[in-house]
């Protein structure tokens, strides 16, 4: 049996909920290694005063999660081969909880009424190729050309042929690290960094090493002593407000980041999924250095969350290793996304759709200086997300189920560190529900900020 016990202390309301937590941040952090047992139910529940029931229910999220597996008469073990993908938002929609624990744009009833507009006049003028053709290269070219213009608004200058179409921005970040970097190589990215990172290069055989940041994202002689003691390969970076800590890297910095790749030959990753919503965003790195840049765009976080596109442009020695990874990985993206997309970059509709995001964002951030008022956090008032440190005598996992409790569903920081360790720290989506749901929400943390940690052993 393993010699790491959960600490009473630390357990809020639900209890197995909290419970569950502290084995994940055990998990992750290694404290619990692969393969180790877990206590028993009987025990555990008589150590820690609470009811076995609790101990089950923990096990079985636990179980869920990817992170343990048990066996008829021998116990509960942790999986080998280390944790499985730890999302930090809650993947269904629950009943009376306000989520705000999912980074997505502000959707009305506008935006399914421009989808549904342009599903009809496809119904009309939809080419043959988009559903008739298998083969991307004679589906994409025009809309290739058609993003030209986009990315050149984002300051982003890519031939057509450099340009490839993927199932969104995630999917256009697998295939660029898997052309960027093999198996074995070295990744760098920010210590708190986007959480899909670490179990993506783990399961490519990537190595990470996290990088220290500060107020304006990585820091460039952090990154150069990573690059002196040992070979690093490919840098990613999301320097527009960056999920989850909201950073807008300075032009400065950015400059400085681009040198550092510059003199050690490293390759970089920039995902600017957010960068569309900026009226006001610095020089992309793809901009400083475009001759080892790889740029990630789409349009799922700034315009409707259903129209799973993403854009990669890549320096042409990379552009046809992409083309082959997204061909091995995906075979191509979903035609009538690109058909959608093409049609509302021709238009005038994405235009709207992101300037009307951009100011409803905009009087969100109003609700948000209102409710939370003088706690510490990090925002832009043109972005999705709030990253809100927490005062230092409050408990990460603790005030995650204290608002879970309250009825509100908050991101810890966990799944975004690359230590596997909290940082004392939450992500608050303003675009994930209604903007009254948003102040009430806003209004129960501001609260709970305010109280003194409850330390009391709670049990179900």
């Amino acid at each position: 049996m393993t010699k790491w016990q959960p600490d009473p202390a630390l357990l809020r309301r639900p209890v197995y909920i909290s419970l569950a937590d502290q084995f994940t941040a055990a998990i992750k952090s290694g404290r619990l290694a692969a393969g180790g047992k877990l206590p028993a139910h009987r025990d555990l529940a008589y150590d820690l005063k609470v009811s076995i029931q609790t101990v089950s229910k923990a096990y079985d999220i636990l179980a869920r999660r990817g992170l343990v597996s048990g066996e008829v008469g021998r116990g509960t073990y942790v999986k080998p081969g280390g944790p499985a993908l730890q999302s930090p938002y809650i993947a269904e929609r629950l009943a009376n909880v306000i989520d705000l624990s999912i980074v997505t744009p502000v959707c009305t009833a506008m935006q399914l009424d421009r989808m549904k507009a342009a599903l009809h006049r496809l119904g009309d003028t939809i080419p043959p190729a988009a559903v008739l053709s298998f083969r991307p290269n004679t589906i994409f070219a025009r809309h290739n050309e058609a993003v030209v213009s986009w990315l050149s608004g984002l300051g982003v200058e890519a031939a057509p042929q450099n340009v490839l179409l993927t199932n969104g921005a995630s999917s256009a970040f697998t295939v660029a690290l898997m052309s960027a970097a093999g198996p074995g190589a070295i990744l760098a990215a920010e210590e708190i960094c986007y959480h899909v990172i670490r179990p993506l290069a783990d399961y490519l055989g990537i190595r990470v090493r996290a990088i220290a940041a500060d107020a304006d994202g990585m820091l460039p002689e952090a990154l150069e002593e990573a690059c002196f003691r040992e070979e690093v390969r490919v840098v990613t970076l999301q320097p527009n407000l960056a999920n989850p800590t909201a950073i807008l890297m300075p032009e400065d910095r950015r400059r400085a980041i681009a040198e550092v790749a510059r003199k050690h030959d490293i390759t970089i990753i920039e995902t600017d999924v957010f960068g569309p919503l900026l009226s006001d965003r610095p020089q992309p790195l793809a901009a400083l250095a475009p001759e080892r840049t790889i740029y990630i765009t789409g349009f799922t976080k700034v315009a409707v969350p259903g129209l799973r596109i993403g854009y990669v442009a890549a320096p042409d020695h990379f552009a046809a290793t992409i083309a082959n990874r997204q061909l091995m990985a995906n075979w191509m993206a979903t035609p009538i996304m690109a058909e959608i997309a093409t049609l509302w970059l021709g238009d005038g509709t994405m235009d709207a759709l992101v300037g009307w995001q951009r100011e409803t964002l905009r009087a969100r951030h109003r609700i948000v200086a209102e409710s939370l008022g003088k706690a510490s956090c990090r925002a832009h008032p043109e972005g999705l997300h709030v990253w809100l440190p927490l005062p230092p005598d409050h408990d990460e996992l603790a005030f995650v189920s204290q608002a879970r409790a309250r009825g509100v569903a908050v991101a810890p920081s966990t799944p975004f560190c690359l230590s596997g360790l909290p940082a004392g720290a939450v992500r608050l989506s303003v675009g994930a529900t209604e903007a009254e749901e948003l102040r009430a929400g806003l209004d129960i943390l501001a609260s709970l900020l305010r109280a003194a940690p409850d330390r009391s052993v709670l049990s179900i």
